[in-house]
């Protein structure tokens, strides 16, 4: 089992853009293909933003799930950066603790970046207390806002 840098593995690009299509594209009517084709643009145009990063978990060539730092994921909180974002693992595998090996990963990763803390949204609720998230208030998408301090 390793982590990398998606940066430093293009060869999962495709598939990492196709899983984040599919589980979090909100118009699934426009073109799949044009729309997984700027979400490979985007995060090759991201690399050199430091407070972007797309960690992989890869087991035997396999993808087993990504995670994020994005430098903007809320319009409700333009000034907070950055962001812990789309921590993905494929279905077959949850429930075996590789959410818990990424979320390491994407907090070191933050803290060797130099950040102090980062951020993140979401509608679950009481899964990343256990990672150490410090809920700051309900934001009025209705989603919950956190804080890792790192």
């Amino acid at each position: 089992m390793e982590i990398y840098n998606l940066q430093d593995k293009l060869e999962y690009l495709d598939e990492v853009a196709k899983l984040e299509y599919e589980e979090w594209a909100s118009n699934k009517e426009e073109n799949r293909q044009t729309r997984i084709e700027r979400k490979k643009e985007k995060i090759c145009n991201m690399f050199l933003d430091r407070s972007f990063c797309k960690l992989i978990l890869v087991n035997n060539k396999e993808l087993i799930g990504f995670i994020s730092l994005f430098p903007k994921d809320c319009e409700e909180e333009k000034d907070l950066t950055p962001w812990y974002a789309t921590m993905y693992v494929k279905k077959k595998y949850r429930n075996h603790g590789y959410s818990r090996l990424l979320n390491e990963a994407i907090l070191s990763e933050a803290k060797n970046r130099g950040f102090k803390e980062i951020y993140l949204k979401t509608n679950l609720k009481n899964y990343y207390e256990k990672f150490g998230a410090i809920f700051i208030k309900q934001l009025k998408s209705n989603e919950n806002l956190y804080r890792f301090e790192l």
